[in-house]
């Protein structure tokens, strides 16, 4: 069952204006000259389709190569992309999708509305196994097309075309908040030469956004180029970007303070405490969209929904000091979590019933260690999994330090050597460690986090709920957040959720993300999107 956030009325309506009207249409003109990009990246764990690119590696490229009906400003706030107008029909259980004129993807063919109707169905097929088939539950025909005999080729029944630049959306149920997610990259169109065979065209694919893909050299480097077919919004100020993939981001912070980097967006540990006095390059830190913790996997013995797994999750929550790990080794460019979203997200708390969970307290934390030990004592190794292709082995090695001085357990990290590979451990088979989880928001509303994250419809390989939570109290105040009539009132029954999380930790909250990097002296101020992504089109250099 799907359970996307339903907010009616004036919410409905701020919506549904500004997405009915022409969006935005200023123009930036490229700078002449070798002005490109070299940015940090790491190899995509899937081939660059937007069925399939939702990890960072991926992304953050798909990103820059397609675009979808509108698109997310850092505010959150949104302009019309490719759509000239999204309407809902009096009860938001149906909408009418219109495109602009002109659209074209990089081989020169038109963007047409099948484009999307068919890309849409194909990432929802399960017979496909698109990583972000999820994002399509809300509309009607997905549970049909998770059948394990259906052909990779069927619709989902709620989407039809009218005419080449109109197609309709029919909702599973009334869903307000449905055009709000439409600028995830889930949502972007192919063209028809893509079905000849998906994960080829993932290798080099033809697309429609403000960069076109020149090349992909694996664990190397990926070469953007300026598609001169784009006529959006995010036209190019540079002349490309190039993604140099790195295993280590000390490497990248390096290249960028010798001049072989223009912009690396991942700081390393060991520059945290000095990046932003640095003269050698220019800082930014701002505040993010980004929540990090560690999922453990409800199926982790000692660790299950029962007695005992619940008071070793409080245990391990309340023996992490988060005060002192994002200050000594983050410098304070992170922020204690309170709950499970992100500051910047609408029904963010800091104060929710059961958040003490979330405060350093050894003495309770040995105490209910105890606890559960008196129903069944612990053995074994205490894993916490990471990518170490990304910065994470000291906070990884600090908290597990500080569970073997409050429990005398052997706790150690489990790195993974790159994001790939880490990644497709968890998606392979229920995960037998603990693991590192990062969600930025990809739509704005804490639904893309609390349903993503933790609904039992996102368990068992149909989401993001890795560690396959299922909570039947939970689910049922996300089905009432979504039947309500404002966003004010949909909050409190997602804060009402939240402390139900509170209670089972299925992740174990850390801390919020700033949205930092660094680039060389010659580069333009980096400015980032909502969820804390460089917006590359922006970005120049003298």
């Amino acid at each position: 069952m799907n359970r996307r956030f339903l907010a009616a009325g004036a919410a409905l309506c701020a919506v549904v204006m500004l997405l009915s009207g022409c969006g935005n249409s200023s123009s930036a003109s490229s700078t002449a000259g070798n002005n490109v990009i070299r940015a940090y990246g790491v190899e995509p764990q899937n081939p660059l389709t937007p069925g399939d690119s939702g990890e960072s590696g991926g992304i953050q490229v798909a990103d820059q190569i397609y675009s979808t009906l509108i698109t997310y400003n850092s505010d959150g706030s949104i302009n019309n992309e490719v759509a000239k107008g999204i309407t809902p029909n009096d009860d938001a259980t149906q909408f009418t999708v219109t495109l602009k004129d002109g659209w074209k993807f990089s081989d020169g063919t038109p963007v047409k509305a099948e484009n999307f109707t068919k890309a849409w169905s194909y990432a929802a097929n399960g017979a496909n196994g698109a990583k972000n088939a999820w994002c399509f539950s809300a509309i009607k025909g997905y549970d049909e097309l998770q059948d394990k005999s259906v052909a990779s080729d069927a619709q989902l029944s709620g989407l039809k075309i009218v005419d080449d630049k109109t197609f309709t959306v029919e909702m599973n149920k009334p869903n307000s908040m449905f055009p709000k997610e439409l600028g995830y990259i889930a949502f972007a169109p192919v063209p028809d030469s893509a079905f000849k065979d998906m994960k080829a065209f993932g290798q080099k694919p033809v697309t429609n956004g403000p960069y076109k893909l020149e090349s992909w050299d694996h664990s190397k480097t990926i070469t953007l180029v300026k598609n001169p077919e784009y006529n959006g919004p995010r036209k190019p100020k540079n002349d490309g970007v190039t993604f140099q993939l790195y295993t280590k981001p000390d490497s990248a912070y390096a290249d960028v303070q010798s001049g072989n980097l223009d912009v690396l967006s991942t700081i390393p540990a060991s520059a945290m405490k000095s990046f932003q006095s640095n003269p050698k390059i220019n800082a930014i830190s701002t505040p993010g969209s980004s929540f990090q913790g560690f999922t453990i996997p409800a199926a982790l013995d000692h660790f299950g929904m029962n007695e005992e797994g619940r008071l070793r999750r409080q245990a391990i929550s309340l023996a992490i000091d988060r005060e002192q790990i994002t200050d000594k080794i983050f410098f304070k460019t992170r922020t204690p979590a309170t709950d499970f979203l992100a500051p910047v997200i609408s029904g963010y708390s800091d104060n929710l019933k059961g958040a003490d969970v979330l405060k350093h307290n050894e003495a309770k934390a040995k105490r209910l260690w105890k606890q559960a030990d008196a129903i069944s004592p612990f053995s074994g190794t205490f894993q916490l999994a990471y990518n170490a292709d990304a910065d994470h082995k000291q906070w990884v090695d600090a908290v597990c330090n500080q569970l073997k001085n409050a429990f005398g357990i052997d706790a150690k990290g489990l790195p993974f050597p790159t994001s790939a590979e880490y990644y497709d451990s968890l998606d392979s088979k229920t995960p037998t460690f603990a693991f590192y989880t990062s969600w930025s928001a990809d739509w704005p509303s804490a639904d893309d986090f609390l349903v993503t994250l933790y609904a039992s419809s996102s368990a068992d390989g149909n989401g993001s709920n890795t560690g396959n939570y299922k909570n039947p109290e939970f689910d049922a105040l996300l089905d009432k957040a979504a039947a309500t009539t404002s966003m004010d009132e949909a909050n409190k029954y997602y804060q009402q959720s939240e402390e139900i999380l509170l209670k089972d930790l299925p992740t174990i909250p850390l801390w919020y993300g700033n949205a930092n990097a660094v680039t060389t002296k010659n580069v333009s101020k980096i400015q980032f999107n909502f969820n804390a992504l460089p917006t590359y089109w922006k970005i120049t250099k003298s």
